[in-house]
């Protein structure tokens, strides 16, 4: 698709696939359009990109005939949609990078892949992110030191302790060149799960950036009710 040039005119790019179903998150439709704290929820993840103010844009990669944000006023001017969704994660993720270079992205310039159910991440970790991986030859994520003792499971049954050191939980965003990133997902095909395993499978190391529990995915029916509070916590602080 594109071939990497790197250039320290490098643009940033946030991309936010957005055609998933969150079918483990119960409720009525896509989980990404379910109200947390009075708003949808994707419309607080754009709200915390919107805070990163050296984007030069943002994409929503939404199912085909998704019309959720036709309803909508905008939440930032420099986010558009893009009806690419596909089946996967990975190609949803795939799709919008082929719109980016439609719209002007370059092969040398970076995208910041962010799950549209992790709303509580903030412009300043995102900043923090960003800050980390501009010069790194490979890119990186946010991520989590795994604190928890890890089981393995057979059934419903434990069938071994898992060695937590040097352990972390992959979140997002995942920052990696636009040109790295296609040919990575189009080697990989679209069973990976994350922009950092593609990458991975080059034989590329990408860097952990420390990202806070609060980062996490919502996922779970009480995942919602913990996603408000946080907000509102914030809010009124």
């Amino acid at each position: 698709m594109l071939s990497p040039a790197p250039s320290s005119s490098s643009l940033l790019w946030a991309l936010v696939p957005c055609a998933g179903m969150g079918q483990r998150a119960g409720g009525d439709g896509p989980k990404q359009y379910q109200p947390i704290a009075g708003q949808p929820m994707v419309c607080h993840t754009i709200a915390a990109l919107a805070g990163v103010r050296r984007l030069a844009g943002g994409l929503l990669v939404v199912a085909p005939g998704d019309d959720f944000f036709d309803r909508l006023p905008p939440v930032d001017a420099r986010f558009t949609v893009a009806a690419r969704g596909g089946l996967t994660r990975a190609e949803t993720v795939s799709n919008g990078l082929h719109a980016l270079a439609a719209r002007g992205a370059s092969a040398d310039d970076w995208v910041l892949v962010h799950d549209a159910a992790r709303c509580l991440v903030t412009a300043e970790r995102v900043d923090a992110l960003i800050d980390a991986c501009l010069g790194d030859p490979v890119g990186g994520l946010l991520a989590q030191p795994l604190a928890d003792t890890l089981k393995a499971a057979d059934g419903d049954r434990v069938e071994s302790t898992l060695d937590r050191r040097d352990r972390w939980l992959a979140q997002t965003p995942q920052m990696f060149r636009i040109g790295l990133l296609a040919e990575a997902l189009a080697s990989a095909g679209h069973a990976v799960t994350d922009e950092s395993s593609a990458v991975e499978a080059l034989g590329h190391r990408p860097r952990l950036v420390p990202g806070g529990a609060e980062n996490f995915k919502v996922t779970w029916p009480a995942d919602f009710a913990l996603a408000a509070a946080v907000l509102a916590a914030r809010t009124n602080k």
